[in-house]
């Protein structure tokens, strides 16, 4: 069967069997969806009955948030790649509907939108015969159609036949004797975190505080003051893009929820200070902080909140530099020698030897990964070393910085002494860009050179060396943008270290270059040596063997193109040319 962008999955299995059954639906179910699963929870409906049973409300039970939590742990190990959401429209507390408020008997007066429009419905529904199947899918659609916004037509797949194995182990189990604990809940609830590319253990915090939540969900999202001390800071996606997801999210998992995203510049945020709010939801990790948020509460006169803890997810696949909980930083590391974005238009460059512009701060270990990169077959070409070509005696850019800053820079050997140069541009913005004016272009020229004298070679690729890479403009004369990163207070003491400067000395070198984000910004690769050489050298070998796949598929795709040009020909009749005149 084809795969589908979208699909929703309709849980029926009773709440005790679920558990067992979460990690293979969702292995079968990515067999068919690619991209985003939506799982509606109805334990206990019966699509043969002949009859079409209506959507009802579902009781926020604990079991209901074990199982949440369960789901999105398996669906972390089984299918990474899905965008998986619990939608809880038709999870209601007693207490809500008992609240005054007017709220409908129904959870879907009308179909609900999605942000995603599925297009394919799937079941664990158990068949009690095959003679069933058509009537059961025709019910599964009609079902489905009256909950959310879906094709009329929508494809049904029962899943029941790869979970036959399951049944024996089910049969074992015995229906719970006492009746579900019920889940406490609140009319106002506040979470905080960072929420950088949401994954399972967002999810699941999301998806739990959605469950507690009657009437408002308040949400703090970590803003720039917050960033500072995160692991791989510059690849953090801008707040405005996190809150867009986080409310496109909760918008699908509980529309009737008011949610209120709000940046937070400190720690506490405002839990501190709204009134109205009952419950925090915090993790094991975060504990201390919910406690700490108490203290504040207290001391502004606000009772203080209920503090409802959720286990943290393990992450299966993690490696020895990552933790061992799913997380935001080990997320963000694995998109290192990764294509984070596509390379612009590059059709005024000749397409050999590919040209990598690799840059990065002062202490980034740039030299280092470019070294590596020449080992893996590129050919280097290195702007610092074409620097100190540019200013030899009796080249263009030698004559005019005379001309320009004075004959008192020569050595005794009639060199120029970058050193006293230096001194007469540093922190002076003018007279520094009247040097740049001179020696950048000097330097270009010598760069294409190298690239001429590459191609000439046969060489498929070329690693251009710079740390002015985009402040010199150069990035015209590159295919790809690679930029190195590390913490500021790691590449200060690097810095320190290697050059014999004072702290504040490196530091004010660091400020006056271009910021490790703002190069991100403008990067299609990111690396960083920030760990032990071993990790660096890996993160380098993938960001080259992905560079090869790159330059193989665009062969392909040119030779193509040439291909279909060739079979193809324009043909006289066919165009339009202008008749003499007589």
């Amino acid at each position: 069967m084809s795969m589908f962008s979208t699909g929703i999955l309709v849980l029926t299995s009773p709440l005790h069997t679920l558990p067992l059954r979460i990690a293979p639906v969702l292995s079968s179910a990515a067999q068919l969806v690619e991209r985003t699963l939506y799982v509606h929870l109805h334990p206990g409906l019966n699509l043969g009955s002949g009859n079409q049973p209506p959507a009802v409300f579902l009781p926020p039970v604990v079991d209901l948030s074990t199982l949440i939590s369960r789901l999105y742990s398996n669906a972390a190990d089984i299918c990474g790649h899905l965008d998986v959401r619990v939608l809880l429209t038709n999870v209601r507390a007693q207490s809500a509907a008992c609240s005054g408020t007017t709220l409908p008997n129904c959870p879907f007066p009308t179909p609900q939108s999605l942000a995603h429009s599925p297009e394919v419905v799937l079941t664990d529904f158990p068949l009690q015969n095959p003679s069933q199947s058509h009537e059961v899918t025709q019910c599964l659609q009609r079902y489905t159609g009256h909950c959310y916004v879906c094709s009329p037509s929508l494809p049904s797949v029962l899943l029941h036949p790869q979970l036959m194995r399951l049944q024996e182990t089910e049969e074992g189990l015995k229906e719970p004797e006492e009746k579900a604990e019920p889940l406490q809940t609140y009319s106002d609830v506040v979470v905080g975190g960072t929420f950088d590319r949401l994954h399972g253990a967002h999810r699941t915090l999301l998806n739990i505080s959605c469950l507690l939540a009657n009437r408002r969900f308040l949400i703090g999202v970590c803003d720039q003051a917050m960033l500072k001390r995160k692991v791989l800071k510059e690849l953090v996606e801008p707040y405005s893009l996190r809150a867009q997801k986080l409310q496109e999210f909760l918008q699908d998992i509980k529309p009737s929820l008011q949610v209120e995203i709000v940046p937070l510049n400190d720690p506490y945020g405002v839990s501190v200070v709204d009134p109205l709010l009952q419950c925090i939801v915090v993790s094991e990790e975060t504990r201390r902080g919910g406690e700490a948020v108490n203290r504040k509460r207290i001391e502004n006169g606000f009772p203080p909140l209920i503090l409802h803890e959720i286990q943290l997810l393990k992450d299966a696949h993690h490696t020895g530099t990552e933790e061992e909980k799913i997380s935001s930083s080990s997320l963000r590391s694995r998109l290192l020698g990764t294509l984070l974005t596509l390379p612009k238009d590059t059709f005024h460059l000749a397409p050999f030897p590919y040209v990598i512009g690799l840059t990065g701060g002062s202490g980034s270990g740039k030299s280092s990964i470019a070294s590596q990169l020449e080992a893996l077959g590129a050919v280097r070409i290195d702007c610092d070393k074409l620097g100190h070509d540019v200013y030899q005696p009796g080249t263009a850019a030698y004559h005019r910085v005379l001309e320009e800053f004075g004959s008192d820079l020569l050595n005794e050997d009639k060199t120029i002494n970058r050193r006293a140069l230096g001194r007469k541009v540093f922190g002076k913005q003018e007279r520094l860009k009247a040097l740049t004016d001179i020696v950048w272009p000097e330097i270009a020229l010598l760069v294409v050179n190298r690239i001429s004298q590459a191609r000439e070679e046969g060489k498929q690729v070329c690693v251009l060396d710079a740390a002015v890479l985009q402040e010199a403009g150069w990035t015209d004369m590159v295919h790809e943008v690679w930029v190195t990163i590390i913490p500021e207070e790691e590449a200060v003491l690097r810095i320190s270290e290697r050059d014999g400067l004072t702290t504040e000395d490196a530091l004010r070198r660091l400020q006056s270059q271009w910021s490790s984000s703002k190069q991100v910004a403008h990067a299609n690769v990111v690396l960083s040596t920030l760990w032990e050489l071993e990790v660096t050298q890996k993160q380098v070998l993938k960001a080259w063997n992905l560079l090869q796949k790159r330059i193989q598929q665009r062969q392909e795709g040119h030779a193509l193109a040439t291909t279909s040009s060739q079979q193809w020909p324009v043909h006289r009749e066919h165009a339009c040319v202008r008749p003499k005149d007589k």
